[in-house]
């Protein structure tokens, strides 16, 4: 089947003039293509919205579904992933896409979403995983990786040859949904033109015909002689922009520390392309993903974004992230985050939504609407306000206008917009609050009217049963002007709130002004034109409105916490929607009746024309407590005379990593295929009776550590190097750790036996494309005795096997998860009652629990521990045998660990088990089971097997 779709595609000729593509034996059939504007789909320009997400992030395949759905309902018409290689391959040749590796069902779910896909394959990723996406076998794999050495060629086309045909087939070009397609991430800092176009060439090979486009950062300048044309030059470039920075903890003063957000245009003949644009941030001083949600909030959502609008005139975004997950298993990169990658997203790690959602939505909606004149437009004069900021753009086409106005200090302004146009010339007030932006339209087809001006935002407009429906919004309390074109007076009628017109004969101007207090509803009609309903709000009355497309024409809705979906079934409108609390709901639609999740919903025809009823709210939901622990010490490999005949023989004297050992042989764990997670290792020796001390060093990432026991003697614990002192001229020893040998431990010429256990907190990532990042080793790197030249020799344990269902991100080599205590199924009924109070070293904590959550609703499930993390010890989480969770003061500031419905039995039994690793003894912190949200409705989710 590969041999065949090869030769097809080496059949292929691509198109020129900007267009890419070819006959193709799928249908139906597409053309993508693009120009200096914007994408294009069978000629039709395409505003791109696309929110990142990484499935491997959200381990359970139905909820995908729930986040795309989000993402939709938002007003996106798109998706970005990235495709973990790490993920997908714990070993050279060894490749798995079934279960939560499922990607070809990522693309179908997508398709039946209605979003578009930005498929980034890497090989680099990035993103904040374990070796930037990079698995960790790569290291033991000659060549420099990033480049054309032959080795790192070999590996790297091993896996696009996997992974390429799955994002072939649903191409849009095949009838499905990948848009875009992006080689490598943030590449500017490595100029191997031949590895970028080799890239390029295995994607033609195996079918990829949609334009090809890739991710500039930092020093983008590099490259800048080749975008245009030669080797590697790819055809559509985008731009990643992070103005914000990721200072979380000082979220209430930072604005703009790097830069003004401005994505650049890189080609003459391309789109320009916010490839990455920032939408949260990773939480690198711990202050916790609230703080990174409020320095990325609101109020940088509104300021920097529209001004990247219409001051860059992209047309192409990508939003990083729209939904940022979980770092479960050993998938993170440890030196910038910890187990939650919720990234201060405007969807929250447990799926809620939030105030950034409700803003996404208001730009989404306002780009659907007018995507049709903004996909296409020049630079033009602006108006003026003073006190304010304010450019435009305007389609030479229809002369529609788009301005923005923006007040770049922290007081509120209020100013006089002097604005001119092909309409005429209008001084119109305007009141703009700190460091707030507005993207006014004038000149523009509102539906079947003629919008001149107005001081409003637009939502959306919709024809909705023979009348236009539009929906304009503005800062509580900030009066508000719309001019509308009429050859005669129109009739206007207000339906709810205070609204004043007049009329001007003379240029045919209806002026409406207006404070935007609640929602106000104006109906105008004749005059020539069809029916226009005006519904007239602040942004929170904008943020409830929902709007999904039909079969027999657009609906809007209020008063649902979601709308998922909409569909026209003879003559009544059934919705799929989500519900917080029992209310009111509005539906503006031709229909005459409407179901809400299959159940007809009782209404009445409202002054607006629109279908006014009522939904339930959810069930209550009752969380059991956790109770019933038991409790199991570990950590049998530090006894003398444990059997560790079978582990792997620790005896290299070489390595591909341009870190030196400390010492000899080479106990880098990678070395041994032990790449995740707890590594022990045991070095016998023969005693002198000399030994003082045994001094360590050991690298494990960013808040790992290790912990040391000699004769079975626990002697203490260190903090593992990290990528900052490990790589340092002046430091050639990471991580160390020196402990003194008990007076009367060893015996001369006696046998004795030295155990540590070392964590593995993740690899580094590439970032550099060199060496010295991502082959930085992990485990020991030295070990020696203190007053003894007495030879060490070395064994190394670390995962026993890779998980058939969870893979190889999912454990460690901790006695308790190679034999299986981490599962359901394990029989732990002789394990004595808890005490929680632990001692030095590895002990267990196993608990069940049976959940029967309502049916019919969407209950989000955290494991959470009350106050601050403790320090002297770490836990770890597995429910039902996956890892969830990583607690302690070393690891973070999270005390609430999603648990994912579907990993989460909803209905049935649960298992919890908890790895205690103490580097002293102590009690533990217990956990409990809380809700993080609920609603009714919500998607089908079934157990992940």
């Amino acid at each position: 089947m590969r041999l065949s779709r090869i030769l097809l595609v080496l059949a292929l000729v691509l198109a020129g003039g900007g267009l890419a593509g070819a006959p193709s034996v799928a249908a139906p059939r597409h053309r993508v293509g693009y120009d200096a504007h914007s994408v294009t789909v069978d000629g039709r320009r395409v505003l791109v919205q696309a929110a990142e997400f990484h499935y491997f992030r959200l381990p359970s395949p139905d909820l995908w579904r729930d986040i795309l759905e989000k993402e939709k309902a938002a007003g996106f018409n798109a998706i970005s992933v990235y495709f973990d290689w790490a993920f997908h391959s714990p070993a050279p040749g060894v490749y798995d896409f079934t279960g939560v590796r499922d990607v070809d069902r990522l693309l179908r779910t997508a398709e039946q979403a209605g979003l578009y896909v930005i498929a980034r394959p890497g090989p680099y990723i990035n993103a904040e995983t374990s070796g930037g996406g990079f698995p960790a076998w790569l290291k033991l794999v000659p060549g420099r990786a990033r480049s054309s050495a032959p080795g790192y060629t070999a590996a790297y086309r091993d896996w696009l040859g996997h992974l390429n045909p799955i994002i072939a087939r649903h191409q849009v070009t095949r009838g499905g949904s990948v848009l875009l397609y992006n080689v490598e991430n943030e590449y500017a800092v490595n100029t191997d033109a031949a590895y970028m176009q080799d890239l390029q060439d295995v994607a033609r090979a195996a079918g990829i015909d949609v334009p090809i486009t890739t991710n500039l950062c930092c020093d983008a300048g590099s490259w800048s002689s080749t975008w245009g044309s030669g080797p590697g030059a790819v055809q559509i470039p985008g731009v990643d922009d992070y103005p914000q920075s990721f200072d979380c903890g000082n979220a209430a003063t930072v604005w703009g520390p790097w830069g003004a957000g401005l994505t650049e245009r890189v080609r003459d003949d391309a789109p320009v392309f916010a490839a990455e644009y920032q939408a949260g941030a990773i939480d690198v001083n711990n202050a916790g993903y609230d703080a990174c949600r409020e320095l990325t909030g609101v109020a940088y959502t509104r300021f920097f974004q529209k001004g990247n609008l219409i001051l860059s005139g992209a047309t192409a975004f990508n939003y990083y992230m729209g939904f940022g997950g979980t770092n479960w298993g050993w998938l993170p990169q440890p030196n910038d985050v910890y187990t939650s990658y919720d990234y201060g997203a405007a969807i929250t790690e447990a799926r809620q939504l939030t105030a950034k959602y409700d803003e996404y939505k208001r730009q989404g909606y306002f780009l659907h609407a007018v995507a049709g004149s903004l996909t296409r437009t020049d630079p033009a004069t602006a108006p003026s306000a003073a006190g304010l900021e304010t450019a435009a753009r305007a389609n030479p086409a229809d002369g529609a206008q788009f301005v923005l106005v923006r007040n770049p200090g922290t007081a509120d302004v209020t100013s006089t917009l002097d604005w001119g146009m092909p309409d005429g010339h209008y001084l119109l007030p305007v009141t703009l609050t700190g460091h707030d932006a507005k993207v006014l339209v004038g000149g523009y087809a509102l539906g079947g009217q003629r919008l001149v001006a107005s001081t409003s935002e637009i939502l959306t407009h919709e024809t909705i049963g023979g009348r236009d429906v539009a929906v304009l919004y503005g800062n509580d309390g900030t009066p508000g002007t719309t001019i509308l074109r009429y050859a005669a007076a129109p009739r206007v009628t207000v339906l709810a709130g205070r609204v004043t017109s007049a009329f001007d004969p003379a240029a045919g101007d209806l002026r409406l002004d207006y404070r935007h207090t609640g929602l106000a509803r104006v109906l105008i009609q004749g005059a020539g034109r069809r029916p226009l309903l005006l519904l007239l709000g602040t942004d929170a009355a904008a943020a409830s409105f929902w709007r999904a497309d039909t079969a027999a024409g657009p609906v809007l809705v209020r008063g649902t916490d979601l709308l998922r979906s909409a569909t026209a079934v003879a003559g009544a409108v059934a919705l799929r929607a989500d519900t917080a609390a029992a209310g009111p709901v509005e539906v503006f639609t031709a229909a005459s009746a409407v179901t809400v999740d299959g159940d007809g919903v009782a209404t009445r025809r409202t002054t607006s024309g629109s279908l006014l009823g009522h939904l339930p709210g959810p069930e209550r939901v009752t969380l059991p407590a956790l109770t019933g622990w038991r409790q199991h010490a570990e950590t049998p490999e530090a006894a003398p005379g444990f059997d560790d005949s079978g582990w792997t023989i620790a005896g290299k004297t070489t390595s591909l990593s341009p870190f030196v050992p400390v010492t000899l042989p080479v106990l880098f764990s990678d070395e041994y295929g032990f790449h995740t997670g707890d590594v022990w290792y045991r070095g016998r020796f023969t005693a002198t009776g000399a030994e003082t001390a045994v001094d360590l060093n050991a690298i494990t990432g960013k808040r790992g550590n290790y912990l040391v026991w000699l004769n079975g003697r626990y002697l203490g614990s260190a903090a593992g190097g990290v990528e900052a002192d490990s790589d340092a001229p002046g430091n050639p020893r990471p991580g160390p750790g020196t402990f003194p040998v008990p007076a009367g431990l060893l015996d001369p010429g006696a046998p004795a036996v030295l155990s540590v256990l070392v964590q593995n907190m993740g690899h580094n990532d590439d970032w550099t494309a060199e060496d010295t990042r991502f082959r930085q080793p992990r485990g020991l790197v030295g070990a020696r005795l203190d007053g003894s030249a007495a030879p060490i020799t070395w064994r190394i344990q670390g995962t026993a096997k890779v998980d058939p269902v969870r893979g190889g991100l999912n454990t460690g080599g901790l006695y308790g998860e190679r034999a299986g205590w981490t599962l359901p199924g394990h029989p732990d009924r002789d394990w004595p009652s808890a005490t929680m109070t632990v001692p030095a070293g590895v002990t267990w904590l196993r608990t069940g629990f049976r959940l029967d959550l309502p049916a019919g609703q969407d209950t989000s499930v955290v494991l959470r521990f009350d106050g601050t993390p403790p320090a002297g010890y770490r836990e770890i989480v597995y429910l039902n045998g996956w890892q969830l969770g990583q607690y302690g003061a070393d690891l973070g500031p999270q005390t609430d660990f999603v648990l994912p419905a579907g990993l989460l039995r909803q209905a049935g039994a649960n298992t919890l088990a908890v790895a205690v690793i103490a580097t002293t003894p102590g009690t533990v912190a217990t956990p409990h089971l809380a809700v993080a949200g609920v609603r009714r409705g919500g998607v089908p989710v079934r157990d992940v097997p």
